[in-house]
């Protein structure tokens, strides 16, 4: 007997992503900040504005203060934390998650140094430095000279020697394992002093086991954004693909995920039994900032940029480096916001002529992202000058 294997279109893969973002249909009003980031699989954090907005634009009436509150308020415990997340990048992660994210992050086989040998610390002396920042920074919080006094206490002159290329200058040794230790859980972001960044340490928690958070991680990723193949999911979490290769070969031995047949991609994987997708393909306008989660996972990029869009919103083939404008799902445009006191000024560069129900569900979301920031917006169709990232 042979079996039949699914088949799924773009559009039906395009549809129940975006379903299952809250880009298609928002989170009803109420529904935790930290219930939405988790959907996403982390909001891309090293400018916290864009983060807002892509939580924002996914859960009615949220704002930047809801996020900000779900990382540092006052009057409950925090949801959310601000750390190194996928690809070593600074995401906000939901503080229940991180269990998950440190032992699965933590499995990944990392690369080979691209520091000369005198400059790497061995892995004896980077355990000696994660361990002290995570004594220096529990239950405090600290700049990053007042982190880098208190490792040199905890550690030994060797720490502080300044060998690694910094942008005016050189850094201590020690720097070089801070991502490590925000994936282990021993550092994360504080609020800002002023104009300066400051560290702290996450609750404390007990990490999954590394093999069974690694399979867990996999399941979510194609719950969120399959179908997928192990390189669309090496890509995204910046893994060997030998190692993702064979870690979906394991779980499909398993039976935790399963085949069909991805148009124009080939063979894909999607999570056990999830094989459910919406008839009617995806319809309407969004706009999504820097790094958004969708615009960077969602695969194949060829399809999700198509034609000019891959050149114009695209940097060398990177996603993520300009704010995109979907249409029907599709990438078919940029835009920037320039904030100016507090009015915002939004400009939209469409790749195509669009239609005047497109035109109105662009005013709204411009609206809406006016909402998100807590801003005034002023809608400009027009060419974007800014740079990549800019």
């Amino acid at each position: 007997m042979t079996l039949t294997t699914r088949t799924v279109t773009w559009d039906e893969a395009s549809a129940r992503r975006m379903r299952r973002q809250f880009l298609t249909e928002p989170a009803q009003a109420g529904t935790p900040v930290a219930d939405v980031v988790a959907t996403m699989l982390g909001a891309h954090a090293q400018v916290l504005s864009a983060a807002e907005v892509s939580v924002g634009v996914r859960a009615v009436a949220v704002t930047r203060l809801d996020v900000r509150a779900a990382l540092w308020g006052e009057e409950e415990p925090a949801s959310l934390v601000k750390t190194h997340g996928p690809r070593g990048t600074i995401h906000l992660l939901p503080v229940r998650e991180l269990p998950l994210w440190t032992a699965a992050l933590t499995a990944i086989p990392s690369g080979r140094s691209p520091l000369p040998p005198d400059t790497r610390l061995s892995d004896e002396q980077a355990d000696e430095v994660v361990a002290a920042i995570a004594d220096a920074l529990d239950g405090t919080l600290l700049t990053i000279d007042e982190l880098h006094d208190e490792v040199m206490a905890r550690t030994g002159p060797w720490a502080g020697d300044l060998v690694m290329p910094a942008f005016q200058g050189m850094w201590p040794r020690w720097r070089q394992v801070m991502h490590r230790a925000g994936l282990r859980g021993a550092l994360c972001f504080g609020p800002n002093r002023g104009r300066r960044v400051t560290y702290t340490r996450p609750p404390r928690f007990e990490p999954l086991a590394p093999d069974e958070a690694a399979a867990d991680l996999v399941r979510r990723y194609l719950r969120a954004y399959g179908p997928a193949t192990p390189q669309h999911f090496a890509k995204w979490a910046a893994a060997p693909r030998g190692w993702a290769v064979a870690l979906f070969s394991a779980l499909a031995a398993a039976g935790g995920i399963e085949e069909v047949d991805f148009a124009g991609v080939g063979p894909a994987w999607v999570a056990a039994g999830d094989t459910e997708f919406p008839d009617e393909p995806v319809r309407g306008v969004r706009l999504l900032p820097y790094f958004d989660a969708y615009g960077i996972a969602a695969q194949p990029r060829e399809t999700l940029f198509p034609g000019p869009a891959y050149e114009r919103a695209l940097a060398g083939g990177q996603a993520g480096n300009h704010p995109v404008l979907l249409l029907d799902g599709v990438v078919a445009g940029v835009w920037h916001q320039r904030r100016q006191g507090r009015r915002t000024t939004v400009t939209v560069e469409p790749l195509r002529r669009l239609t005047a129900a497109e035109e109105r569900g662009l005013a709204a979301q411009v609206e809406r992202v006016g909402e998100i920031l807590e801003a005034v917006p002023e809608l400009v169709v027009g060419k974007v000058t800014a740079g990549p990232h800019a």
